[in-house]
Formats: C-alpha cells, sequence, structure tokens
C-alpha cells in the first residue's frame, strides 16, 4: 500500500506501476496517471481529499490513551554541529538532511542509512541501539558504501561505531547528548568517519 500526500503525477504513476503494491490513496490523480494505473491488474486506486493533518498521535494503553505531539521539526544545515576532525561534504549534508525527515517516521530505537538521498536500510523498533545499527547495515547489503548513517537518539556506547568500521558508512547524523559523547566522537575519528550532533532528538513511539 502506498499512500501520497499530493496529487499523483504521470511520472509517479510510471514509477509506481514499476512495482508490485496492492493499493494506492492520493488526493487527488493526473488523467494520465488514472490511464496508467488502469493497466495494473487488481491494484486499488483510492482518492483521499479531505485529509487534515493531526497535531497529536494517539497510542492505545491499558487503562487510556497516550498522547504525543507530532514531530513537525524540520531540520536544516544551521541546525547541525559538526564534532568530528572530519567535516562532512556537502552532498553528505543533503543526505543527512533528508535522512533526518524519513527518520522520524520510523518506530524507535531507529537507524536508517541513506546514500544520495536514497534510503538503502533500516533497523527499527529494537530494544538495543547496537542492534538496530546491525539490521540496517545488513539491510542495506551492497549499497553500503559510501553512505550515512541516522540515529533517533545518542549513541551509549562507542559499540555502534566500532560495527560501522569496515562497511563503507562515512558519515552520521545523531542528537548527541550521551555522557560518552566523547568516546563516540573518538571513535568516528578513529574510523575516519564525519558525525554532526542535531541537538534534538526524533522518537517514534
Amino acid at each position: 500500500m502506498i499512500a501520497l500526500n499530493r496529487p499523483c503525477t504521470e511520472f509517479t504513476a510510471e514509477a509506481i506501476a514499476n512495482i508490485f503494491i496492492e493499493g494506492l490513496v492520493a488526493p487527488g490523480y493526473a488523467a494520465s496517471a488514472l490511464t496508467l494505473l488502469a493497466t495494473k491488474p487488481n491494484v486499488r486506486v483510492l482518492e483521499n481529499t479531505t485529509a487534515v493533518p493531526l497535531h497529536y498521535e494517539m497510542k492505545g494503553i491499558v487503562g487510556g490513551l497516550l498522547l504525543q505531539e507530532r514531530d513537525w521539526q524540520v531540520m536544516t544545515r544551521e541546525d547541525l554541529k559538526i564534532v568530528t576532525a572530519l567535516v562532512p561534504s556537502d552532498e553528505q549534508i543533503a543526505t543527512m538532511l533528508f535522512a533526518w525527515r524519513v527518520l522520524k517516521h520510523i518506530k524507535s530505537n531507529a537507524i536508517l542509512i541513506a546514500k544520495s538521498e536514497t534510503t538503502v536500510g533500516i533497523g527499527a523498533g529494537q530494544v538495543s541501539r547496537v542492534d538496530a545499527v546491525e539490521i540496517a547495515i545488513r539491510k542495506a547489503g551492497a549499497h553500503i558504501r559510501e553512505t550515512i548513517l541516522a540515529s533517533d537518539a545518542f549513541f551509549p556506547f562507542r559499540d555502534s561505531i566500532d560495527c560501522m568500521a569496515t562497511t563503507g558508512i562515512r558519515a552520521i547524523i545523531q542528537p548527541g547528548g550521551s555522557k560518552r559523547d566523547d568516546e563516540v566522537i573518538t571513535a568516528c575519528n578513529e574510523q575516519e568517519i564525519a558525525m554532526v550532533f542535531t541537538g534534538k532528538r526524533c522518537f517514534k513511539h
């Protein structure tokens, strides 16, 4: 199932037509997009013109509801603090900001690996952050070289950095704020990995 937050164009429909999906929902469709989607058998095409952004997320718990504000933060280049000897390139920073936008929609503990503003690996919903790192690395597979890694919260130990050592991950974006930030920064410098702090977490529960 794919959901779009803007009308589906012919270009988007062409991209979707090349993959297997069971349903598509969007606030509108170009006529040429509908013609193209009609050639895909058994795909449900839905239109939702009344979607309203919700400012809160609700989770059911025993005896009630947990209410939390949605994460509307928009991270910019100016928000990033470079903390390593190696300075990330402009391309790496652009991919970091892309990864941060995607990361806030992934269940914590969340790790996302990206390359050229494309997601290549995700480790989500893990109790251990290093486990999430290992899953994301495994999912990235052959695409792991020259990537950046985003973490939705700080690294409590340097073990996550150590397991990136020979993977090809070249830069990290994370909130910072651990008591062991210095150890994590040292590990990055040893591995020649650039790292920036955002100063903000993006937990999704």
